[in-house]
């Protein structure tokens, strides 16, 4: 099953970089949420997403959006990377790697001949509104491009 446009969004419940317990239902009809899966902390591509979504945090706070960053690294690796950055929203650790399959976000195999990990998320972008429905996807089969960040604030606008 894959998720569309107009889907409810499915729950989850994370431990956030601060070993504190996140769910997106906690965010209905609070805010819209902007759920980021990357494949993986301190790599180049993941780096300058989750800082270019830092940096222009004030767009997402004046869209009334949450950003939720979600990779399947230990909660303890993301804390330390989370710190060195300083990130200004939650980077959720997915380690036992349900959350990402649930979305549709997942690699079975990353980078096959060269790496070969298994179960890895897929930079993913969701936009999801304050009634929990999904209103924008993006998937990206190829790791070293970002998400579109227009199409994402222009989704979060139209909410």
């Amino acid at each position: 099953m894959s998720l569309k446009i107009g889907d409810i969004a499915p729950n989850f419940v994370l431990k956030s970089h601060k070993l504190e317990d996140i769910s997106l239902k906690q965010f209905n009809d609070k805010s819209n949420v902007l759920i980021l899966f990357f494949p993986f902390v301190n790599t180049a591509t993941c780096e300058k997403e989750l800082c270019t979504i830092r940096d222009g945090m004030s767009k997402y706070n004046d869209l009334n959006a949450q950003v939720l960053a979600i990779s399947v690294d230990s909660p303890f690796s993301q804390k330390l990377w989370a710190e060195k950055n300083g990130f200004n929203f939650p980077v959720l650790s997915d380690f036992n790697k349900e959350v990402s399959q649930l979305y549709g976000a997942y690699y079975d195999n990353f980078a096959p001949g060269k790496f070969d990990y298994k179960g890895v998320a897929k930079r993913s972008a969701f936009v999801v509104d304050k009634s929990g429905i999904i209103r924008y996807i993006e998937i990206l089969e190829d790791p070293s491009t970002e998400p579109n960040y227009e199409s994402i604030q222009k989704a979060l606008a139209e909410l």
